[in-house]
């Protein structure tokens, strides 16, 4: 304190300097207590390549790839598929397969029903690209009942639900489509659906 006091006296006849102040103020003690956190070494293999920065749409995929952080060494881990929920980003050239909004498995469903509908009441309404899609599958159908084989017939059992409509259709087909080549279905528009302004069309049997 009397160094302090003698100090701060002298302030105002001496200059002022930091070796006077460092002098004056007491030690520092540490008291805080320091937790030492563990080092986690990775083992880096000899030869590994340089990560790429995988990418989903606009952001990372992991951001742990590009920091490298992964075990993975090769490029072609660290690409993924871009998958928006059943809907994928990459341009499908040359695929004229019309996907509705649906996976594979309930997208053939959908048509099956579609056709087995069809083919039960003779006309329907559903959407434009639904009946578009179907189209393809009725002709299909209807071909397969002109054969009238049995591998035939048990292909069409495979596809249409009901067995009475299978049966019922290689009875009609031969006598009704017997001289025509082709073009089974005619598509009708009408008017839009209320609610979502979907485009929607009448589908029925030549």
């Amino acid at each position: 304190m009397a160094m302090a006091m003698a100090t701060a006296a002298d302030i105002g006849s001496s200059r002022w300097n930091m070796v006077s102040l460092k002098s004056a103020l007491p030690p520092l003690t540490p008291t805080a207590s320091y937790v030492k956190l563990p080092c986690v070494r990775r083992q880096r293999p000899t030869k590994c390549p340089q990560l790429v920065r995988s990418f989903s749409a606009l952001s990372p995929v992991s951001p742990l790839h590009s920091l490298g952080f992964s075990d993975q060494t090769s490029f072609g881990h660290n690409f993924t598929n871009i998958d928006n929920r059943y809907r994928f980003s990459a341009m499908r050239h040359g695929r004229r397969v019309p996907k509705l909004n649906r996976p594979p498995d309930q997208r053939r469903a959908l048509l099956r029903g579609l056709t087995t509908q069809l083919l039960k009441h003779g006309r329907i309404k559903t959407t434009r690209a639904r009946a578009s899609a179907m189209r393809k599958y009725v002709d299909k159908m209807i071909t397969l009942a002109k054969d009238g084989s049995l591998h035939k017939r048990r292909q069409a059992l495979g596809f249409i639900y009901e067995k009475q409509i299978v049966h019922a259709l290689f009875a009609e087909v031969p006598e009704r489509y017997g001289e025509r080549n082709g073009g089974y279905t005619r598509i009708i528009r009408t008017l839009p659906r209320r609610g979502d302004n979907a485009p929607m069309a009448y589908i029925e049997l030549v």
